[in-house]
């Protein structure tokens, strides 16, 4: 009755969402539950590790359904189809049971070393402890230079600050928890719904490592589609800025007129340039096309938050249902 109740209302959730993952979770349970049993808290005997299967077309589900078999601390969901990650972390968030929860990939490129540190730091009153990548020799000089000028740009665009070179790997209260449900937008960008529920925040650093099971399921357009979703849910400047933009335009044209007719009544009519005025169009038609564009991204979501469709289909729970 008293591991019933423990795993029932457990300390800490451990959320992994997963797609494809058949190679990385046999070795991350060798690794992780034996980390989470060796801690010498309350933790030690009260998680869970919440799985969340976001359409995955290998032996994920499977292994998944296995795991929980043979350890009641493991649960699973299993998403009707991919929703993507944002969707799998926010019906992790929906479904995870601890005081404190924990979003975790499945990789293990975040050190689980590094729960520990941030389970002392919830302990000694934070409610939200980021985990910040102190190193990250692990990934390739391009990821490395575009991931830093995504934080630079998104932190002078928004309110919202995320701490730079930190993912989703963080402690947070369940009262965090609890607000971060109540938000009702579909468009989710989950650092900035983390950073914008404020809280108080310590960070622990770590190093991070190579991925050793396993492939990335996150390509270069998936990262640039997570960036654009980044930024225009969590700020409207890039809507302002065109204001300002075509204002400018608006002034130097004006400007050039004047140049004209005075130039036309001092030196006489003289035939424009093919060059000028091509040079001239085209200029103007791609600052239009441009601030068209941006604008499309903006409406683009009004229309999914009108639609009002729910994130996620949960098509199976796994594991114990109390």
């Amino acid at each position: 009755m008293n591991m019933m109740s423990q795993i029932a209302s457990p300390e800490l959730t451990l959320l992994v969402p997963v797609k494809d993952e058949e190679a990385a979770i046999p070795a991350f349970l060798a690794t992780v539950v034996p980390i989470l049993e060796a801690l010498d808290d309350a933790a030690a005997n009260s998680f869970e590790i919440l799985f969340i299967d976001d359409g995955s077309s290998d032996a994920t589900l499977g292994l998944i359904r296995d795991a929980a078999a043979r350890d009641p601390r493991i649960r699973g969901l299993s998403l009707s189809r991919n929703f993507g990650k944002e969707a799998a972390l926010t019906a992790g968030i929906d479904h995870a049971r601890g005081q404190a929860v924990i979003p975790y990939d499945v990789d293990m490129q975040d050190p689980p070393s590094a729960i520990a540190p941030m389970l002392a730091k919830w302990r000694e009153g934070h409610e939200v402890v980021v985990g910040v990548r102190q190193d990250r020799q692990s990934d390739g000089a391009l990821k490395r230079w575009t991931a830093s000028a995504y934080y630079r740009t998104h932190n002078a665009l928004s309110k919202d600050k995320i701490p730079e070179h930190a993912g989703d790997f963080r402690l947070l209260d369940r009262k965090v928890v609890e607000v971060i449900k109540a938000l009702p937008e579909r468009n989710r960008f989950m650092k900035g719904l983390f950073g914008w529920a404020g809280f108080k925040t310590a960070t622990v650093t770590y190093a991070r490592e190579e991925r050793e099971n396993g492939s990335t399921k996150f390509g270069f357009w998936k990262l640039w589609t997570l960036a654009l979703d980044g930024i225009t849910s969590a700020s409207t400047v890039p809507l302002r800025v065109w204001s300002y933009i075509g204002g400018l335009v608006a002034i130097g044209t004006l400007f050039y007129a004047a140049f004209i007719v005075i130039r036309t009544l001092v030196t006489g009519v003289d035939v424009p340039g093919y060059a000028s005025i091509m040079v001239a169009v085209l200029f103007l038609g791609s600052i239009q096309l441009i601030s068209l564009g941006i604008l499309g991204e903006y409406v683009g979501r009004i229309l999914t938050e009108t639609k009002q469709r729910p994130l996620y289909v949960v098509a199976e729970e796994i594991g114990d249902s109390e």
